[in-house]
């Protein structure tokens, strides 16, 4: 916690992502790299569905630094490489989604799994040991819903584990809902949010802005 970057908050519509939290999974308490909100096109008109705060270990300053200190924000935010670095990066990190309007369970998974396994597949990296893992990750969200306030932790570790916790108070939760033993679905989710189509702008954009400044 000593070597943790000062950062503040971000409120992001009405939700207020604090700058760190120590979420199940996480062995060391993780600071608010950025955040923003998720759009999507619902019959012709831009909604406001979710916002997303991307957390990460105090390690990954110091990781992305060797490469990427010196670069502006701008040039950050227009790579794509630095958004992979984050991405697949030997750090913990963690993706908090919070929804504006309320969501199922079903919503979420669904569209989470159908675009992690997309991005598998694209990367060459799909094997059929990931449907296990993938109904696991259903069935963890089948019975769930999710109001605003509520919120998911995707936390992503290193080790090779996914974490994903359930807070329908606006709490840390102490225990974990599911683990799926496979980092590189967490970073598939991951890169569905903040990689190079990723759905949430902003949150990539304050992360490029906070890593430039802390960087250099």
């Amino acid at each position: 916690m000593a070597n943790l970057p000062s950062v503040t908050d971000i409120q992001v519509e009405s939700i207020v992502f604090s700058p760190s939290i120590k979420p199940p999974g996480a062995t060391n308490t993780l600071f608010l790299g950025g955040a923003g909100v998720r759009c999507l096109e619902i019959e012709g008109k831009i909604v406001k569905v979710s916002t997303t705060g991307v957390y990460l270990e105090d390690k990954a300053v110091q990781s992305l630094a060797f490469k990427w200190k010196g670069k502006s924000a701008e040039e950050l935010n227009d790579s794509d490489e630095f958004y992979k670095d984050i991405i697949t990066g030997s750090f913990e990190k963690c993706i908090r989604v919070t929804p504006i309007l309320p969501l199922a369970g079903k919503q979420i998974s669904g569209k989470v799994s159908e675009t992690s396994v997309a991005i598998l597949k694209t990367h060459g990296t799909y094997t059929d040991a990931h449907d296990t893992i993938i109904n696991k990750f259903l069935d963890a969200f089948k019975d769930e819903n999710f109001p605003p306030g509520s919120f998911i932790l995707f936390t992503v570790s290193p080790v090779g584990l996914t974490t994903i916790s359930f807070s329908n108070d606006g709490t840390i939760p102490e225990a974990a809902n599911v683990v799926l033993e496979n980092e590189q679905l967490g970073q598939a989710m991951i890169e569905m949010l903040i990689g190079k189509h990723g759905v949430s702008p902003g949150a990539k954009q304050t992360l490029a802005s906070r890593l430039a400044d802390l960087m250099n």
